[in-house]
């Protein structure tokens, strides 16, 4: 697209090409932020080729699991390093950890391997995600960065759609090595157009690094994570393995708040959570990603458990929500310089609202449609919210607090994300076990002797692991295992508690959605300026 087309195109922001460095740099962060989104996206479809040939089905969920400790964990320490080094020594640093984690995961030969190399390429995506933003941030303010923050968040929605497509290419094309390879030359191109384009600045005089805040975050934040990951799961909550686990993240944290406190150059000011913008954006974004994980993680188990919908397109489901949150991602880059950055969000809030309490109505005689239509007006109201939350910290705070203040959003919406998982999945587990005793052991008791043997594991499920017992509808084949007797009487009785319980976790997600709601009330006005900065 040259440079006339974009200036009459609505949708883009005009163009910014004020030196060709600045082209190059925009074209190696399109690049760079579209590759690592895919990244997120095209390994789960090779998860069961992976399985199968290295093994390790019991250690599948690490491939996930490791990535997102620490992709999560070192986001507001790039936002910190990024401040004192420079962006390009630290962008350029994240691009490459990402092409050497991603070579390794490609030739990795054993599961323990490939989770080690996964962690490493978490290192380098957890430090790019938030770098783009940043120097967006840098090169743009008011009215152009608005809408360059909708476009990047409209290139994150896209990877999300076509992630999963490329993926399954990819594993039946070639093999599932491909996937992570693909990453090389891709990653190459980015880094040398980043290197290029990217001018390198850093803070004058000698540089003090915050040893003692980055050892107490990590350790603090991997021990939270791996609780919220594990518990309910893997092990019961009240287990010795999750209480040792939130009890070390607990004093960890309690130490890195008090060493933010006195050190020189903390990785996370404590002063800033005084400022109310900080405090409220970075609460909205906690709170919405909190709630909207209730949509995203547990839509599936309704398409599946309850319609029948295949595993395959009950993946396309999201696909019209991500679509719609393109859209609003890009129209809001317009709009919020018209209207304001707080009663755009208060728009995007209240839709959300809107979306959680109509998935709230959803029955075992709802159609697939109509659950694709209530998750297209949550991406709608997503499209709205992310991008401005951003932006709201950028407009904000001085060009020295950027890289902190950026990769904070970056961080809290994260670790919303990590708490909705477990949360929701708690609210679910809890409900359905409730609802399992009452409505169906009263089914199993009525049932012949001679099946009565079989039924010990699943009325343990049902105290254990209810979602486990739910899978049994996910597979076909697994309840055609079954006698018809058996199927006739649990089947009905399973989707319709399953259906029950999600009525709790959506209701839970609309809850989180008001209370971010309520949260934007207090936020004041925000000035978008709208002269432009020097490119970095």
């Amino acid at each position: 697209m040259n440079q006339k087309e974009m200036a009459v195109d609505p949708l883009l922001p005009e163009p910014v090409q004020a030196t060709p460095k600045r082209g190059v740099l925009l074209a190696g962060l399109i690049v760079a932020m579209l590759f690592a989104a895919l990244d997120g996206t095209i390994v789960g479809t090779a998860i069961p080729r992976i399985v199968g040939e290295l093994g390790g089905l019991s250690l599948m969920s690490w491939l996930t699991t490791a990535y997102m400790l620490t992709s999560t964990t070192i986001v507001p320490i790039a936002g910190k390093l990024a401040d004192l080094f420079g962006r390009r020594v630290v962008y350029v640093s994240g691009l490459v950890i990402f092409i050497v984690g991603s070579a390794l995961c490609g030739a990795a030969q054993t599961m323990e391997g490939l989770i080690w190399f996964r962690a490493l390429q978490g290192l380098g995506g957890g430090i790019m995600m938030p770098l783009a933003l940043i120097v967006i941030g840098d090169m743009f303010t008011g009215k152009e960065r608005a809408k360059w923050q909708g476009v990047f968040g409209a290139i994150f929605g896209l990877a999300s759609v076509i992630g999963p497509q490329v993926g399954g290419w990819i594993v039946d094309a070639v093999n599932w090595r491909w996937v992570f390879y693909i990453n090389l030359p891709v990653g190459i191109v980015a880094t040398v157009l980043i290197f290029i384009g990217l001018q390198s600045k850093r803070t004058e005089g000698p540089v003090k690094l915050d040893i003692g805040g980055m050892i107490t975050l990590i350790v603090g934040v991997v021990s939270l994570l791996l609780a919220l990951s594990f518990g309910g799961k893997d092990y019961a909550w009240d287990s010795w393995q999750i209480i040792s686990l939130l009890g070390v993240a607990l004093v960890f944290l309690i130490v890195f708040v008090l060493i933010e406190s006195r050190t020189e150059e903390p990785i996370l000011p404590m002063h800033l959570f005084k400022n109310r913008i900080f405090t409220i954006i970075n609460g909205l974004g906690f709170l919405m990603t909190l709630g909207m994980f209730g949509a995203i993680t547990f839509i599936p188990f309704y398409m599946q458990g309850v319609l029948g919908v295949s595993a395959t397109d009950s993946g396309t489901v999201m696909t019209p929500m991500m679509i719609s949150m393109i859209i609003t991602s890009m129209l809001s880059g317009q709009l919020v310089y018209k209207v304001g950055i707080k009663p755009m969000m208060l728009t995007g809030m209240a839709i959300i609202m809107g979306s959680f309490g109509l998935l709230m109505t959803l029955s075992l005689d709802s159609s697939q449609y109509l659950a694709m239509s209530y998750l297209v007006l949550m991406g709608l109201g997503m499209g709205l919210v992310m991008p401005n939350i951003t932006l709201a910290l950028q407009e904000a705070f001085s060009k020295e607090e950027l890289g902190v203040v950026t990769s904070s959003s970056q961080f809290f919406r994260n670790m919303g994300g990590t708490f909705g998982v477990a949360i929701l999945g708690s609210v679910l587990n809890h409900h359905s076990t409730q609802l399992l005793n009452e409505k169906l052991v009263p089914v199993f008791q009525k049932l012949p002797a001679q099946v009565q043997g079989m039924l010990a594991p699943m009325k343990e499920m049902i105290n254990t692991d209810p979602q486990g017992l739910y899978s049994m509808l996910f597979s076909p084949e697994a309840l055609k295992k079954l006698p018809t007797l058996l199927q006739q009487q649990m089947v009905p009785v399973l989707k319709t508690t399953l259906v029950d319980s999600l009525y709790y976790v959506f209701f839970y997600g609309l809850l989180f959605a008001a209370l971010g709601f309520v949260l934007v009330f207090f936020l004041g006005k925000i000035n978008l300026t709208q002269d432009r900065k020097t490119a970095p």
